[in-house]
């Protein structure tokens, strides 16, 4: 194998995205380099955690979308692809059915990953290169439905988390206050039992935040909780309108980016963390990342 294709297809709760990378083996200092991303803001989980189903336009707008991803992938000769489906699909109790007809649509095989498995496919996005060895780093990843959490000790994997807040899901007011709870009484305990932790942030909302903060080390993708929180401040003062016309900001990541911050902020508050490290990495890196170790394997 010298340069060969794969694909990620994540069908999340707000976006759905296909990400193809070219994996180069004979370049030591580039093995993987992205050669296309495409991200659709289908907003499943507003469906999903609001009336317990996907709508049939938006199932048919899903499987438009997978025959185009199928196409997409034959165009950039793709030579094996992993699609998964998070929370929305989950949640959905129609999500299963669907599954089952995009197969027959489109044949994409698509699976419905618990939250387990979406945290450690997150992990498993080969960031060693982040981990300062004796160091305790709490790998945070907030989605549209839910938010995974990966507890990195000494760089092995001591504790993976998922919970049923996300941004989608706030926004539709579907989050349950005991759900919060538990987020918050099992972050006090991994405070107590590995501090000082290092926190790592992952997914759209974060990278978003990165730019647009002020202060900010980018040489190291090092976000200040104090400039976290002042860009959150500046955010949610104004309308998602305002957002778009003044941060210039997609209409889909104008409303999700407020819960996102305050998700964020949080958990940094919770864990006493001076601030976020932004690799710019998420589930689709993870995902080529696995199947990558699965063919060389």
């Amino acid at each position: 194998m010298k340069k060969v294709n794969y694909a990620a297809i994540d069908i999340g709760s707000n976006a759905v995205r296909l990400l193809i990378k070219c994996v180069n083996e004979e370049d030591a200092n580039e093995l993987m380099s992205k050669v296309q991303l495409i991200r659709i803001p289908l907003r499943l989980g507003e469906d999903a955690f609001t009336t317990g189903a996907i709508s049939e336009e938006k199932e048919k707008k899903l499987i438009r979308l997978m025959k185009s991803y199928k196409q997409l992938m034959k165009i950039y000769d793709v030579v094996d692809y992993r699609a998964c489906a998070t929370s929305a699909m989950r949640d959905a109790r129609n999500g299963q059915k669907i599954v089952n007809r995009i197969y027959k649509r489109t044949g994409i095989n698509v699976e419905i990953i618990d939250g387990q498995e979406e945290a450690r496919i997150v992990y498993d996005n080969h960031i060693e290169q982040l981990f300062t060895s004796g160091q305790n780093y709490l790998y945070v990843d907030v989605g549209g439905g839910s938010t995974e959490i990966n507890l990195i000790s000494n760089g092995e994997l001591k504790n993976s988390r998922s919970y049923n807040i996300g941004t989608v899901r706030i926004l539709s007011g579907m989050v349950k206050e005991e759900e919060k709870e538990i987020l918050r009484a099992d972050l006090t305990k991994l405070a107590q039992d590995y501090s000082p932790i290092n926190i790592i942030g992952s997914g759209g909302n974060i990278n978003k935040l990165f730019r647009l903060a002020e202060k900010k080390d980018k040489k190291n993708g090092f976000l200040p909780i104090e400039s976290l929180l002042e860009i959150y401040e500046t955010l949610k003062s104004i309308s998602s309108e305002e957002r778009i016309k003044q941060f210039k900001l997609k209409p889909d990541r104008a409303d999700v980016i407020v819960p996102a911050a305050a998700i964020f902020i949080e958990i940094s508050t919770i864990m006493n963390a001076k601030g976020i490290i932004v690799p710019t990495i998420g589930l689709s890196d993870g995902i080529i990342d696995s199947l990558y170790t699965k063919n060389k394997n």
